[in-house]
């Protein structure tokens, strides 16, 4: 009977020896950052269920991450602003490689490859012009830096590809900064966030934009179904007093749709993250300021239901239901006890594959 070890020698001789993949990692279905009790930070991945499978360091904190679609390989964006982003092995835990952003820029904090996983996509402050850009890299030249092009607005932050394969849509919030100023917003009385779609040579096929009256509702993070469904998060810049709806959905062709319900001022203005159900019948975001997470009917617009956790943010569906996590280490599905791990989630959970 042939041996394993046989059987491995026979494919290396022959050239086709496995290449690694997400299971050599321990399968995760999720990516987040997190800090541990002594303060350093982590990349991590979760399984389905919200078990940790991997723990990988980080030099500082980590917003969010892109996961590359064939092998178990992550991109770690620096918290935005950044000027770093990290290429790690997921599997082997070594440092493939580091994304400095060029000369005036700065990362947003996310990032997306394409299908087959040879070019990676960043979303960029060209802060002396107060543009957005989108920076692509080539993978196989070792994440070298071979193109920028216009993100359609000011301030992109998270940027999804949609599920054709060939298109980008890209969460414009809108914000100007500047690395002088920190974490300053610099133009909140003339904001105009939108929402981009481009393909992958960079040309926009589309941007849509909220009504003048909701300038200052900052688009921040997407959500996709499996049809191209766009749900998108927001944050209020103004008086959280008076904050309209955070959350939204978007069809290619169509004007945007703004959902709200339930005990709408808990959230104080300010949606984390988003959600949505493979078949686009159900989108979620979470409120760390407000200790909620809401769920909506994407055909009615009605509330379904709302769960309050602390400091909750980190927000995804695993097609069985919305996996959360939160800043003060909880994580499980939405409404179950879950578990309590000995680290601080950060804002994301990031799907792999």
């Amino acid at each position: 009977m042939a041996t394993r070890r046989g059987f491995l020698s026979g494919l290396l001789a022959a050239g086709l020896t496995p290449l690694p993949g997400w299971a050599d990692a321990g399968a995760p279905a999720f990516l987040s950052a997190a800090q541990m009790p002594d303060g350093s930070y982590m990349l991590v991945g979760l399984d389905g269920a919200g078990a940790i499978r991997f723990r990988q360091p980080l030099p500082e904190r980590g917003h969010a991450a892109a996961a590359h679609p064939l092998r178990p390989e992550a991109v770690a964006f620096a918290r935005r602003p950044g000027r770093f982003a990290l290429v790690i092995d997921c599997a082997g835990g070594a440092l493939k490689a580091t994304l400095d952003a060029p000369e005036g820029r700065h990362f947003y904090g996310h990032g997306a490859f394409s299908p087959d996983g040879a070019l990676l996509f960043t979303t960029e402050n060209d802060y002396a012009a107060a543009r957005g850009v989108i920076g692509v890299w080539d993978v196989a030249s070792g994440y070298t830096r071979i193109d920028e092009f216009d993100s359609g607005g000011t301030g992109p932050h998270e940027m999804r590809l949609m599920p054709d394969g060939e298109t980008l849509v890209i969460a414009n919030g809108g914000i100007e900064t500047h690395p002088d100023a920190g974490r300053e917003k610099l133009n909140i009385p003339f904001m105009k966030p939108n929402l981009a779609y481009a393909g992958l040579d960079g040309r926009l096929a589309e941007v849509v934009e909220l009504p003048p009256a909701l300038n200052k509702n900052s688009i921040r993070h997407l959500a996709l179904s499996g049809d191209g469904l766009v749900g998108f998060a927001m944050q209020w810049q103004g008086d959280t007093r008076d904050a309209p709806a955070v959350l939204g959905l978007h069809r290619r062709g169509s004007a945007p749709r703004l959902l709200q319900g339930g005990d709408h001022a808990r959230l104080e203005g300010y949606a984390g993250s988003v959600a949505m159900t493979p078949d686009g019948a159900q989108v979620a975001i979470s409120s760390p300021r407000g200790g909620l997470v809401q769920v909506f009917d994407t055909s009615s617009g009605a509330l379904l239901r709302e769960v309050g956790m602390a400091d909750v943010c980190g927000l995804a569906c695993d097609g069985g239901g919305f996996l959360v996590t939160s800043g003060l280490g909880r994580v499980g599905r939405l409404g179950e006890a879950g578990t309590q791990q000995d680290l601080r989630f950060d804002n994301h959970l990031v799907p792999v594959g």
